[in-house]
């Protein structure tokens, strides 16, 4: 809602509303009720909040503006009901749930009124981070903090999507490396017969197509830290390799024989059990000592629930940061949210967050514009009633429009179907005598000019592009004449 008016000549509910609807981010005019008529008919309004004093003058001025969304104020004991452009109807003094709720029933009026375009917001990319009062998060970030400082290699645990990435990234930015790079490697994502060049670099010839020199990434984190994603789908070979970099603190490229020094910072991360893989001999158990100095554990979203109004909130910045216009959401919206598992936790939140804005571009969800498997309890879809004056000019403008689409259609028909008759392009299979072909379809053509001009001879060579004279010697050469009606 770009433009909200606000009409009352009570200037103290006028201030009320003013700042309730202010605080929710919403641009707002005031007007009084002698004004408001005027106003309407000049600029128009995209929702109209409207104190229900007088039922008969308020009732003439909603229906006298069937395309604007009108929500009227009343006093706890008012009979007043909601029904087509008249979208709901709340008691007043005003709290922000029943008054969003309210505005997002204007947006449905409008956004969904027979015939409006609707515009699709831009697509954006989101950007996780530590958000949340719960308790699971308050102990990562204090983990965070305490670690952070020291040199200690962190090993992250957590589902896919709990962001584990932002953990390490967190630990870097506030150690004494954060001027130095932070260099992810996903090590599920690099075959196993590549890792070993792409963590430790090569020398020029160590293998075909190794044209010349590379470092790897751990030449690259040098003075930083080297964040080893999924660590857990390593190699066995490059476990051993790995294993002795971190007590050694050196390692050669692939090729050479020269040891280098490396001085990086280690953070590893994995949704995988490593010490059952451990007991499977899938992982080498003194990697994973020393991996897992300083363990953190990345919660669920479903084990913090509780933090998603501040997610949702936190990813809507980060969008309007961008450029885009964000969404808001109802209590309704935000409860049904909360009661979903969140099986790709806080990747899945963002993606929906992301799908909803390219949706509902700087408006308000409610439960029934989540998609259906976010959807919990009693969802009562808000079902805009329109005045009939809306509707049948929609249905005229429809019909006339289906008339002229037909009607065009037709007429192309017909065009093309001349345009087939008049010359064919398909060369029969026994062929054809070129020179009698075109002779008779000169004779059809002039002959048919001769009769739509009633034999008139300089009309018809009007309408056949050629002198008169001409026509005349190639009726005489083809014997045209005129055959006289019984």
């Amino acid at each position: 809602m770009k433009n909200i008016l606000l009409v009352s000549n009570n200037q103290e509910l006028i201030q009320n509303l003013e700042t309730i609807v202010t605080f929710m981010g919403e641009s707002c005019r005031a007007r009084g009720v002698d004004d408001c008529e005027r106003y309407l008919a000049d600029g128009g309004a995209d929702a109209v909040l409207i104190e229900y004093e007088s039922p008969t003058v308020v009732k003439a001025i909603v229906e006298k503006f069937p395309h604007i969304p009108f929500v009227a104020l009343v006093e706890s004991n008012s009979q007043a009901v909601a029904g087509q452009n008249l979208v709901s109807v709340i008691a007043t003094p005003l709290t922000y749930p029943v008054l969003t709720q309210a505005i997002h029933r204007c947006q449905e009026y409008s956004r969904r009124k027979p015939s409006l375009s609707r515009n699709s917001g831009n697509k954006t990319r989101l950007f996780r981070s530590l958000i949340g009062k719960s308790e699971q998060i308050q102990i990562v970030r204090r983990l965070v903090e305490q670690v952070a400082p020291t040199d200690a290699t962190v090993l992250v645990l957590g589902e896919s999507g709990t962001g584990k990435e932002v953990v390490a990234r967190n630990v870097h930015f506030l150690s004494e490396r954060k001027d130095g790079p932070f260099i992810p490697v996903n090590c599920g994502a690099i075959p196993g017969e590549l890792l070993e060049s792409e963590l430790f670099g090569h020398e020029k010839g160590a293998f075909t197509g190794a044209i010349s020199a590379r470092k790897g990434r751990f030449e690259l984190a040098e003075g930083g830290t080297l964040f080893l994603d999924e660590i857990g789908d390593m190699p066995l070979q490059m476990q051993v390799k790995l294993l002795r970099v971190l007590q050694e603190r050196t390692f050669e490229r692939v090729g050479g024989n020269k040891p280098l020094q490396c001085n990086v910072r280690i953070i590893a991360a994995t949704h995988r059990n490593l010490e059952t893989m451990i007991s499977e001999e899938k992982f080498r158990e003194d990697l994973f000592y020393r991996l897992n100095v300083f363990p953190i554990d990345s919660p669920a979203l479903r084990q913090r629930k509780d933090d998603i109004p501040l997610l949702l909130q936190e990813l809507n910045s980060r969008i309007q940061v961008e450029g885009a216009e964000g969404v808001r959401f109802t209590e309704q919206a935000i409860a049904s949210l909360m009661e979903h598992e969140w099986p790709g936790n806080v990747r899945e939140l963002s993606n929906l967050v992301e799908r909803l804005m390219i949706l509902y571009p700087g408006q308000i969800v409610d439960i029934s514009d989540l998609p259906e498997k976010y959807q919990y309890g009693d969802v009562h879809a808000y079902e805009p009633d329109y005045p009939e004056e809306i509707l049948e000019r929609e249905a005229f403008n429809t019909l006339f429009a289906e008339s002229a689409a037909l009607e065009e259609a037709e007429e192309q028909t017909q065009s093309e179907n001349t345009s087939e008759n008049m010359v064919s392009s398909s060369l029969p299979e026994e062929g054809v005598n070129l020179k009698e072909y075109l002779s008779e379809l000169e004779v059809t053509l002039i002959r048919q000019a001769l009769d739509n001009q009633d034999w008139v001879v300089a009309r018809a060579a009007d309408k056949l592009g050629m002198r008169r004279t001409t026509l005349v010697e190639k009726m005489r050469k083809y014997d045209i004449q005129r055959t006289e009606e019984a």
